[in-house]
């Protein structure tokens, strides 16, 4: 699990450019939270010199292209924290480095300080704002962060380590809601409950067991205890029903039975299954399941499973089989809406062709059917005849006993054409949506059979061996 930042740092005031690159990458390199220097990793840069060799390209930055900003960026620092005790320091440099390459995409030197002076192991990775080559900055692009975390968590599951599932901000924890205070009444309620299972034979070998607690007793008109940590005594008669001073004494004189409350702030840490979660665990675990399957399958491909799996909220198997059938339908749905359209355009344009072919050639077949379908005349207008005829039998092929205007058709066609392209936007979105939700259902149905085969094997192993 690790948890990212990336913060562009800016030149201090009262100082150089040179003198602020150094500060921040001496910082990243203390010895004493980098085992002596050992925990720092370099790309296309030596870790010693790299505020020399930042502001060398800096410098042929401003050479080829002439650009000189005020107050520009001088370097980026991603900080990269793990969760403690799920990493070594040098498994940590080495994903520190993987996860710079990938998001820099290797055309930015950086150096990867891992420290260990906190019990989380955490990255402090510095990358030059200009490029290795010097023709171009690094733009820090909207939501960077987020994409940052993403090709980080990605990172971490490749590497069979836990990603932080994020929570929307209305399910987060608000800073209003506290867990309840317990009260040195309740602490007291429950001493009482712990003595009277002792069975204490009167009142006074109660006020014993108490004092054996660590309590002070003030005896009085009313009797008062004062707990170890206590500021002030409590009165057994402001206690609550069957702790009263009145309620315990009938108590011992065998007058009043009582039952002893339950404890409060009891909470039961029954967590709801999540797919995620179990997916995680599984691959976390590697067991002979697992080699199995990732002999067969990519745990790369696992790995955008799972982040898919988590952008989209799907906690379920069942959620997923459901989610595959509603964007199967929609994809189908709307693959069938432009079938129909296409269909639609076709029969449009024969039928704007036909009216036209039909207007042009009308006058001519008329005169050939006064003249009685003369051969003469067939022979003299054979290919506008032919043509009215092709016309006629289309328009009865379609259906159409009223002729439309072309320019109906034409306003028609338009609007046809435009539903075909918004559809067809739509269909590619949900054909992408389809693909990746049908390669997760695979993903985790190749996992789970590969641990139900190894659960079936181990079970005729047991059968055998008995």
């Amino acid at each position: 699990m690790a948890a990212t930042r990336l913060i562009p740092m800016h030149v201090n005031k009262g100082k150089t450019l040179a003198q602020s690159l150094g500060d921040r990458t001496d910082y990243a390199k203390n010895p004493e939270k980098t085992d002596k220097g050992e925990l720092v990793t370099g790309y296309q840069c030596d870790p010693m010199t790299v505020d020399e060799e930042f502001m060398l390209s800096k410098r042929q930055y401003e050479q080829i292209t002439g650009r000189r900003q005020r107050h520009e960026v001088i370097a980026y620092q991603i900080r990269q924290s793990f969760k403690p005790g799920e990493i070594t320091p040098e498994e940590a440099n080495r994903l520190g480095q993987e996860l710079a390459l990938r998001f820099t995409k290797g055309k930015y030197a950086f150096i990867v300080a891992t420290h260990t002076d906190r019990a989380h192991v955490h990255n402090h990775i510095v990358f030059n704002s200009t490029s290795i080559d010097g023709t171009r900055k690094f733009k820090n692009f909207w939501l960077s962060s987020i994409a940052l975390q993403k090709v980080s968590d990605l990172v971490c599951l490749e590497n069979g380590l836990s990603v932080i599932t994020p929570k929307p901000y209305r399910e987060r924890a608000k800073r209003t809601d506290y867990p309840r205070r317990v009260k040195n009444r309740d602490v007291l309620c429950e001493d009482i409950d712990a003595v009277l299972q002792k069975k204490p034979e009167s009142f006074e070998a109660f006020l014993q067991e108490l004092q054996a607690l660590d309590y002070e007793i003030k005896c009085g008109k009313h009797i008062s205890v004062k707990g170890k940590n206590q500021a002030r005594f409590i009165r057994l008669s402001s206690l609550e029903d069957g702790y009263t001073e009145t309620d315990l004494r009938a108590h011992f004189l065998g007058q009043q039975e009582r039952k002893p409350r339950e404890k409060r702030n009891r909470h039961t840490d029954v967590r709801p299954f999540n797919l995620v979660i179990d997916i995680q665990s599984k691959l976390q675990n590697k067991g002979a399941g697992y080699q199995r399957w990732a002999s067969v399958y990519n745990l790369k491909q696992m790995s955008k499973t799972l982040l898919f799996l988590r952008d989209h909220k799907i906690e379920s198997m069942e959620q997923l089989d459901q989610l595959v059938q509603q964007q199967t339908a929609k994809r189908d749905a709307l693959l069938s809406s432009i079938q129909q359209s296409e269909k639609r355009l076709a029969e449009i344009g024969t039928l704007k062709k036909h009216i036209i072919n039909y207007s042009k050639t009308r006058a001519t077949y008329e005169e050939y059917r006064k003249a009685g379908y003369s051969k003469k005349f067939l022979e003299a207008h054979r290919e506008e005849i032919t043509i009215h005829k092709a016309a006629k039998a289309a328009f009865d092929e379609l259906g159409v006993k009223k002729l439309p205007r072309v320019k109906d058709l034409s306003i028609e066609y338009a609007e046809v054409l435009a539903a075909k392209k918004q559809a067809y936007a739509e269909y590619r979105l949900a054909k992408n949506d389809t693909q990746e939700l049908l390669i997760a259902q695979q993903n985790i149905a190749s996992l789970y059979d590969a641990e139900r085969k190894e659960e079936e094997q181990k079970r005729r192993k047991d059968e055998h061996s008995h």
